[in-house]
């Protein structure tokens, strides 16, 4: 399970450094007039911001599922050991 949480932050920073140095070459490399490579940035980015928050959406899922794992084996370890503590006093 931890894996998945971890893979999701690789993803997010591994997308994040992408999208930084996509945007620093179209600004370097653009053939287009300003305002065209303006609006042209501002869609990246726009789309790139709705990456990062179904990204950050979906690594909140993976963390919510943990978490629920995570106390659902805590409930269980509680009560298994007071059945054997009740065996063990019986």
């Amino acid at each position: 399970m931890s894996d998945e949480s971890g893979n999701a932050g690789k993803i997010v920073t591994a997308f994040i450094l992408g999208a930084a140095a996509g945007a620093a070459v179209a600004l370097l490399f653009a053939p287009a007039a300003g305002k065209e490579t303006r609006e042209f940035l501002s869609e990246k980015a726009r789309e790139g911001r709705e990456k990062a928050a179904e990204a950050a959406r979906q690594t909140r899922e993976a963390l919510a599922r943990q978490r629920e794992t995570i106390s659902s084996a805590i409930e269980r370890g509680r009560e298994a050991y007071r059945e054997a503590r009740e065996k063990e006093t019986a």
